[in-house]
């Protein structure tokens, strides 16, 4: 990767990231702490605006936006491998907003690029055997649920059990995972005051309560996860 690329990337990677340390930058660019020191100051001569804060890392002033680029065609072609399977277990909100993503997309590509890309879509498929397509998640809330775990608010869910038991009940979400063939939502639920997996495509109504969070120590979905994992292995041991 040249300097020039790297530099892009950088910016990148900072826009992406809340904050990031100079060892962060430089073991996934794979450069040296001391290169990563240029190039920040390098970034800065030339107008990016970037900040450093003690204990968390650097960070790009919010407001600035990087010009938009021309995606690789190789870049491009992962994305359009990635629509088959955003078309079949992403649900109807998530698959509009990529949709959407993708016409954006094909804007900054060249005519010649454009013309590849739609070639790759037309032969990339999935193939699900119709046996496990009705385990598949047809519902309308991971856009919905995405945007309320940013926001830390409260939803209002309407929740039935796997035996046919329903219940109303305030949760905090922290996450969203895949598996099974199915999403599902982690959160608090303050009606069981604790941390539980909700499977999407047995919530029944969904509402956004504007109440921010009234816990305030939450873990991580990874350390969550994580847990579950550990759980799993000593049932099963």
């Amino acid at each position: 990767m040249n300097r020039i690329d790297r530099l892009m990337g950088i910016v990148t990677a900072l826009q992406s990231k809340k904050y990031l340390s100079a060892e962060q930058i430089a073991e996934h660019f794979g450069i040296s702490v001391r290169t990563v020191f240029r190039d920040l100051r390098a970034m800065g001569e030339i107008g990016v605006p970037i900040g450093f804060e003690t204990g968390k890392g650097y960070f790009i002033t919010d407001g600035y936006f990087l010009p938009p680029v021309s995606l690789t065609m190789e870049e491009a072609n992962t994305l359009a491998l990635l629509e088959p399977l955003v078309e079949r277990f992403a649900d109807k909100s998530a698959r509009q907003n990529f949709a959407s993503a993708l016409s954006k997309l094909k804007m900054v590509l060249g005519k010649t690029q454009r013309k590849n890309f739609e070639q790759i879509q037309a032969q990339t498929a999935h193939y699900i055997p119709e046996m496990y397509l009705h385990m598949l998640p047809e519902t309308t809330y991971l856009t919905t649920i995405q945007n309320a775990i940013v926001q830390k608010n409260i939803l209002r869910i309407e929740y039935e059990n796997l035996n046919g038991e329903r219940s109303t009940r305030e949760v905090e979400p922290i996450g969203l995972t895949f598996y099974s063939l199915n999403w599902h939502l982690i959160a608090w639920c303050h009606m069981r005051q604790g941390y539980r997996d909700f499977r999407t495509s047995r919530i029944q109504k969904l509402a956004v309560t504007m109440m921010p969070f009234r816990k305030h120590d939450h873990i991580g979905l990874k350390d969550y996860l994580k847990i579950m994992e550990e759980m799993l292995l000593q049932e099963t041991a």
